[in-house]
């Protein structure tokens, strides 16, 4: 009898213990819930250099705890292969020009910088680049300065020449450093095509600790081979991040030189707005790259673009740049009504001008994300 109740208080003592754990893991899937619900799951899209992945590494700056050492050196690899391939592009460039424009003298280099240009070309072409050092460095630099690379680099738009490249050339000495570490800046010129999803999980504490509000920021990469990636990140989305470049209208993609870039964007951004899960969805549009746009718009008409055939200059200088930026931004907003179902036209729309690689800007911009969104949830719960 003894042994029998000994037993049954064993039993007892076990079913105790796992009724608690059961509890404490019921406790635990709460917590998790409800936590979860705090958080707003944001999808950063756009076609391929919208500058979208620049938006994203200011993000982990601003909001997290932006990039340690080991981060940071990281990207020297990435520095030197951007180095690298673009000056074989405009050496390559400079050869095809010389060889086929009606003023093929303008672009045929010294018989010192064809030697340099061939060494250049070659380490451009290989999977895995030397290490940029101050001899590289400063071959890299005469072949810059040569009038024939600066002439190519003028027409850097039909040689794809990535918008770092200014800044690279400028900075070489620096970047040839033995001890060089990439600085913040460095790491937001730097161009990676954004291959697979990455994420960043991240609140804006500093700016408002009253909201309590978490944003998972979803990144994905903008080529159209990437696209694929993007449709198991549509369900759950509180907003969808368009990143539309408008420097763009004049240029042609990486991927297909026969598609204009805007064209593609237009494209891309209709599709977008259609897909049914994202019917509630909010949806903020960065008009990127005005730093660029605002020089280009002055020498290059926005009538070149298709889709902006329509336009009419009004006058020259900064008036002039506020008017084409606004003719594009009403071409985006009535993009958007046309694609936006009735049923649908009550989810929220916001468009900002940004510059993805002003901290500033991109700051002030998210700010006001961030209230745009804490007020469409208080009027969706009743509270405003």
């Amino acid at each position: 009898m003894g042994l029998l109740c000994s037993k049954n208080r064993h039993y007892a003592e076990a079913d105790i213990e796992e009724n608690a754990q059961a509890a404490e893991i019921e406790r635990r899937i709460e917590q998790e819930t409800k936590a979860e619900k705090h958080i707003q799951k944001l999808l950063l899209l756009g076609a391929g250099e919208s500058g979208k992945s620049t938006i994203f590494k200011q993000i982990k700056l601003l909001f997290q705890t932006g990039f340690d050492e080991a981060e940071l050196k990281s990207y020297v690899s990435v520095i030197d292969a951007n180095i690298y391939q673009t000056i074989k592009i405009l050496y390559d460039g400079s050869k095809e020009f010389a060889h086929n424009d009606v003023n093929s003298s303008k672009y045929v280099l010294s018989s010192e910088n064809k030697v340099i240009g061939e060494k250049l070309s070659e380490i451009g072409s290989r999977l895995d680049y030397p290490r940029l050092n101050r001899e590289l460095a400063e071959e890299i630099g005469e072949l810059w300065k040569d009038s024939a690379i600066q002439e190519t680099y003028a027409r850097g738009i039909e040689l794809q020449v990535p918008d770092c490249t200014h800044y690279f050339m400028e900075n070489l000495q620096r970047l040839s450093d033995a001890n060089y570490v990439p600085t913040k800046e460095d790491v937001l010129y730097a161009r990676v095509r954004t291959t697979g999803v990455v994420e960043i999980q991240f609140s804006p504490v500093g700016e408002n600790k009253k909201s309590g509000e978490v944003y998972r920021l979803f990144d994905v990469g903008g080529q159209r081979n990437e696209r694929r990636k993007w449709i198991h990140l549509f369900e759950g989305v509180t907003a969808v991040i368009f990143c539309a470049a408008i420097n763009e209208y004049d240029q042609t993609l990486f991927e297909d030189e026969q598609k204009n870039r805007m064209m593609e964007t237009k494209e891309l951004f209709d599709w977008v707005l259609k897909q049914p899960c994202f019917e509630k969805t909010s949806f903020m549009l960065f008009l990127n790259k005005f730093d660029i746009f605002e020089k280009k718009v002055l020498k290059v008409p926005l009538n070149v673009c298709e889709w902006f055939k329509d336009y009419q200059p009004v006058s020259a200088g900064k008036q002039e740049i506020e008017h084409a930026f606004e003719f594009i931004k009403k071409k985006f907003e009535e993009l958007y009504f046309q694609s936006t179902a009735p049923d649908r036209v009550d989810r929220v729309f916001k468009v900002y001008r940004t510059t993805a690689l002003d901290q500033k800007v991109v700051k002030k911009t998210f700010k006001l994300v961030d209230e745009t969104l804490r007020r469409r949830n208080l009027l969706e719960a009743g509270l405003l």
